[in-house]
């Protein structure tokens, strides 16, 4: 079996639009520890983002600068470009929420240290020789994030049609933060996958990484979920499982353990896309109503 593509994957017409980071600011004083109310597991389950993501877009923002050289397309360079951009503001702005958990009593450090490792350390850069070995580790970090991109996506959809956590009274600077980055992750969803495919491609390399990213993902989510949980001071033996996990899917406040398996194979296929999934128009128009992307439009105008 040949390591390339069969098929080349067919981008859908119409669903790429220019990228730009949007400056957006979020005020956490009124949000309360369990946002949505009285559901400790389903807050403390989408929080895991918080820790998560930091760290870990301020690494694809690192690899990305590094791999900038082996662009040859200008399009796609400047689809980068933009990726990155947006990306720092996403870690940005999950960063600014960590304060506020520690003033409710939920000090994320001893996690958010393990996470920085995880980026930092074990996927960061080597001490490797020019030539073959350091560009194997540059495009096994490539395909990498190419697979995590795929499940950012996925949320990212998911979050924007998520309209169970509305009727259940969920914040709405939390949930604001959640869809204008969900929105964002929808708009840039073709860009990891096609720098992958640009310059790489491997379809061995695709599946290899995709399992390692999937099973490092539900790894350190359940793990991020079970310390929120055991560290909640207002919870006696608070405790997470997936069994918790997959009844909140059924009710719409999560995503649902179906959906999330079905996205495997479509991540496989060697037809797969990311443009076939989600919506452009969608995330657009979300991003042109968000209150938060509109405060850094009008500042950006210098308008009040």
């Amino acid at each position: 079996m040949s390591n390339k593509q069969a098929r080349v994957p067919r981008p859908v017409e119409g669903e790429r639009t220019a990228l730009r980071a949007r400056k957006v600011s979020f005020s956490w004083e009124d949000t309360p520890l369990h946002w949505v109310p009285g559901d400790p597991f389903t807050t403390h389950t989408i929080n895991v983002l918080h820790l998560l993501l930091p760290a870990g877009e301020r690494w694809f923002v690192h690899v990305y600068k590094q791999v900038l050289p082996y662009i040859r397309d200008e399009r796609l360079r400047a689809d980068v470009i933009g990726f990155i951009g947006q990306e720092a503001m996403h870690s940005q702005a999950h960063d600014e929420v960590l304060p506020r958990l520690k003033e409710l009593g939920l000090d994320p450090t001893p996690y958010t240290a393990q996470v920085d490792w995880l980026f930092e350390k074990l996927l960061g850069d080597r001490t490797l020789p020019p030539g073959r070995a350091r560009r194997w580790w540059l495009m096994e970090r490539v395909a990498l994030i190419a697979a995590i991109e795929h499940y950012t996506a996925f949320l990212g959809d998911w979050v924007l049609n998520a309209d169970a956590l509305d009727r259940r009274g969920a914040d709405p600077t939390m949930l604001d933060l959640l869809r204008w980055h969900g929105a964002e992750e929808v708009e840039h969803r073709s860009v990891a996958f096609e720098l992958f495919e640009h310059v790489d491609g491997g379809y061995r390399r695709r599946v290899r990484t995709w399992a390692t990213a999937f099973t490092a993902l539900v790894f350190l989510w359940q793990r991020g979920a079970r310390f929120f949980m055991a560290n909640d001071p207002t919870l006696v033996d608070g405790r997470a499982s997936f069994r918790a996990f997959h009844v909140r899917g059924r009710r719409g406040v999560l995503p649902s353990t179906g959906a999330m398996l079905r996205s495997i194979p479509r991540y496989l296929s060697r037809d797969y896309h990311p443009s076939q999934e989600g919506s452009t128009e969608q995330a657009v128009a979300y991003l042109a109503s968000s209150p938060a992307a509109l405060a850094a439009l009008a500042a950006e105008k210098g308008t009040p």
